[in-house]
């Protein structure tokens, strides 16, 4: 009866070892698969944000290009497309890492050679115009003429002044003052109006589209924007290429996402750095 009592004692401890062994696993498993589909869905957000950045890239070069060609009958293109790729950092948040192509055509930086050094544009054409003059011939003062008409845009509309010191020539209700005109300032510097279109852009899309990242509150969201090593943007090979990181706090992102601060407030806060 003894080891009758003592086998039932020793078949119900096996039986409740057996039974907590296979609780175990089966939550550890299930802990498991939560962690493995949460990576998942955080690998498919930095994906997302991965196509939205190298939107906003494409963006900020359609602004600069939309620019130029208010003021210059040229074509500027994208030298390759953007790239951008995502990681989360332990002890950091997610960072991006996004390459900026060029943004290239011939005319626009012609016209800046020509405008570099303060010559001016119209100065260039003078001497170009007194030149052709000189030769007196037909084909090449018709070339000049087509010159003329695609950097009209560029040049200052010619103002004659009276005896008096008056603005004639114009229509006849123009004012005795006449103001100078304003240029985009695009065509003396086009590379630095390139990237902060983009930069404007990069940041625009961090704030608007970044809520999938969960970005805890002591986190950062930041992005590190550098030229294509093979084309700087807007330029000659450049080996002083420079990375502009782009970085906000957890913190202010979750308060502007939760609706407590502005965009415009969001923006202020956003960290911009040049290496």
């Amino acid at each position: 009866m003894v080891r009758l009592m003592r086998g039932i004692v020793l078949a119900g401890v096996a039986a409740l070892v057996l039974s907590g062994s296979v609780w175990a696993q089966t939550t550890s498993q299930g802990q498991m698969q939560r962690v493995a589909a949460a990576q998942r869905a955080q690998r498919y957000q930095i994906a997302m944000m991965e196509g939205v950045l190298e939107r906003a890239v494409e963006h900020g070069a359609t602004i600069t290009r939309d620019r130029l060609q208010a003021l210059l009958p040229a074509e500027m293109l994208l030298t390759e497309n953007a790239r951008a790729r995502g990681f989360r950092l332990d002890g950091y948040g997610v960072f991006f890492d996004v390459v900026v192509p060029g943004l290239e055509g011939a005319l626009p930086w012609s016209f800046h050679t020509l405008d570099q050094n303060d010559l001016g544009l119209a100065t260039a054409l003078n001497a170009i115009r007194s030149h052709i003059q000189g030769i007196k011939d037909d084909n090449l003062d018709q070339a000049l003429k087509r010159i003329e008409l695609q950097v009209a845009p560029l040049m200052p509309s010619p103002v004659q002044v009276s005896s008096q010191g008056q603005a004639i020539g114009g229509p006849a209700s123009a004012p005795e003052t006449v103001q100078p005109a304003v240029r985009d300032t695009i065509l003396s510097e086009p590379d630095a109006a390139y990237q902060t279109e983009v930069r404007n852009a990069l940041m625009d899309a961090m704030l608007d589209y970044s809520r999938g990242l969960n970005v805890a509150a002591a986190e950062w969201l930041g992005v590190g924007a550098r030229g294509s090593h093979d084309r700087p943007a807007l330029g000659p090979s450049n080996t002083d290429a420079q990375t502009v990181i782009i970085q906000v706090k957890g913190a202010d992102l979750n308060a502007f996402l939760g609706g407590q601060i502005s965009k415009d407030e969001a923006r202020k806060r956003i960290e911009v750095k040049v290496f």
